[in-house]
């Protein structure tokens, strides 16, 4: 079975339809375990007392809004070459999925930075990359919005989608870029000698679980939902030519 079958609207709704109530019962099973926790059964820091215990949301978050941004180009990119209409209403289901990840990861940023840095705001390397893509997100959605042919709107925002993909990139990697700036480096890292603490790290594996599967769970709605809406679409259309 090749997975361009998945490709097919009527194909993936029957796929996506029995998925669904699985993925969405281990997203709350992984959501309230990581949080409860995370939240209520970890100590606080030493140096950072209880507001580390924000990274059970800013890290989950801040990971999702970049690879929401990375699943978005490689769906751009399957439609720009294999033309299936199901990868462009995916890019497009996602976009607002992406967005709302960035925004949370910019306000626990903010209020993770203020007790440590001093400031609710720096124009770190990584944070203003990390804004700029927030500004990538909103004009990917105002471009599916403003263009009236879908076909069009896919075409010019999976070209957008390769722009910001540049500040995708930059968001993931501009500490190590540049050596300079407030933000830590990365949290958790294969090519690091040492992670956070176990008492933190154990219960930030099952969030970012529950994340990934929280942006799996809406994407799939969202996709249902745009593959009804040009089915509708259709149909209208077809009943005022008739």
């Amino acid at each position: 079975m090749s997975i361009w079958e998945y490709a097919n609207p009527k194909r993936f709704m029957q796929t996506s339809a029995w998925a669904l109530p699985w993925v969405v019962g281990l997203t709350v099973l992984c959501l309230v375990v990581g949080l409860v926790w995370g939240f209520f059964f970890t100590p606080d820091d030493f140096r950072q007392g209880s507001t580390v215990k924000i990274i059970y949301l800013h890290v989950p978050s801040a990971m999702m809004a970049i690879n929401a941004w990375v699943m978005m180009l490689v769906t751009s990119l399957i439609w720009i070459v294999r033309r299936h209409h199901v990868s462009a209403l995916a890019a497009k289901a996602a976009a607002p999925v992406g967005l709302t990840f960035t925004l949370i990861a910019l306000v626990t940023g903010a209020l993770w930075g203020q007790p440590m840095w001093g400031t609710w705001w720096a124009w770190d390397p990584r944070l203003t990359s990390f804004l700029i893509l927030t500004l990538f997100y909103l004009g990917y959605i105002a471009l599916w919005a403003a263009i009236e042919d879908p076909d069009t709107a896919a075409d010019l925002t999976s070209i957008l989608c390769l722009v910001g993909s540049v500040f995708a990139l930059l968001s993931r990697y501009a500490v190590n870029f540049w050596n300079q700036g407030l933000h830590q480096g990365a949290s958790l890292s294969l090519d690091k000698e040492e992670n956070v603490s176990d008492v933190f790290w154990l219960p930030l594996l099952v969030c970012i679980a529950g994340f990934v599967l929280l942006f799996i769970t809406l994407v799939l709605m969202r996709t249902r939902t745009e593959i009804r809406a040009r089915r509708l679409a259709a149909l209208l259309a077809r009943e005022r030519v008739g």
